[in-house]
C-alpha cells in the first residue's frame, strides 16, 4: 500500500462484509474488483475455526492478488505469513501492535485502526504501522461524522509521512476524504449495500476520487 507519487488523487481500497463463508460472496467480489482498480482488499471474517479462516483467506488471496490487489486481513498474525496474506489489520492497542510489527515488518505490511485520539495515532506511527485507518471510530465519546474525519486525514496528512487510509461510510464521502489529502480511500458498506450494485458504486468511486484529484 504504497502510493505512486505520479498520482494527485487517492487510491482506493475495499473492506468486505463481515463473512462467516466466502464461497456465495467471490462472485460480488470479482465484480467490484473489474469493475475499478483497487489497492488492497481487507478481509473481515466472523470468528470461525483455523482451518475455515485458512481456507477463505486463500480463496479471496487466489482472486484478489492476481490482480495486484494487497490482502489485508484482520486476526492473528501467524495467518498472514501461514495463509499467504500480504499483512494484517488489527485496532489500536499499544502491546498488540508492537507484537505484530516484531513479527510481520518489514515482509508484510502492518495497518492500524481504531484511532480515538491524535495521541493514539502518533503513537501508532512511532510504532511502526504502515498505514493508519481514520473513520472507523470517532473521538471517543462522539458519534462519526464526515468533518471529523476529514480533519483527521488533513491534520495527518499535513505533518506525518506514513500514509493514511480514510474510511468513506457513503460514496458522497469519498471526494472530500480525497480532497482532504488521504492517499487511500477504504469503502465497506458503500460499494455492498449500493443498489446498483457492486460494480457500479466502484466505478462512481474511482470517478470521484479522481474528480477530487483535479
Amino acid at each position: 500500500m504504497t502510493k505512486d507519487l505520479s498520482e494527485d488523487f487517492a487510491r482506493l481500497c475495499l473492506a468486505t462484509p463481515r463473512l462467516a463463508e466466502v464461497e456465495a460472496f467471490l462472485p460480488r467480489l470479482a465484480a467490484a474488483l473489474a469493475a475499478a482498480e483497487i489497492a488492497s482488499l481487507l478481509l473481515r471474517l466472523e470468528t470461525i475455526a483455523a482451518p475455515a479462516a485458512e481456507r477463505a483467506i486463500r480463496a479471496i488471496a487466489d482472486m484478489a492478488q492476481p490482480k495486484g490487489v494487497a490482502l489485508m486481513i484482520e486476526g492473528d498474525p501467524e495467518l498472514v505469513s501461514r495463509c499467504g496474506a500480504d499483512g494484517l489489520h488489527l485496532s489500536y492497542d499499544e502491546k498488540r501492535l508492537a507484537g505484530a510489527v516484531k513479527r510481520l515488518s518489514p515482509d508484510f505490511i502492518v495497518g492500524v485502526g481504531g484511532l480515538t485520539t491524535r495521541d493514539d495515532a502518533m503513537r501508532a506511527g512511532e510504532a511502526g504501522a504502515d498505514y493508519l485507518l481514520f473513520g472507523d471510530v470517532g473521538e471517543e465519546g462522539e458519534a462519526l461524522t464526515l468533518d471529523w474525519t476529514a480533519e483527521r486525514v488533513a491534520w495527518w496528512a499535513e505533518i506525518f509521512n506514513t500514509p493514511c487510509v480514510a474510511w468513506a461510510r457513503s460514496l458522497a464521502e469519498v471526494g472530500p476524504l480525497s480532497a482532504a489529502g488521504a492517499e487511500f480511500v477504504l469503502l465497506a458498506e458503500a460499494v455492498w449495500d449500493d443498489p446498483r450494485g457492486e460494480a457500479e458504486a466502484m466505478r462512481e468511486a474511482a470517478r470521484l476520487v479522481r474528480e477530487a484529484g483535479r
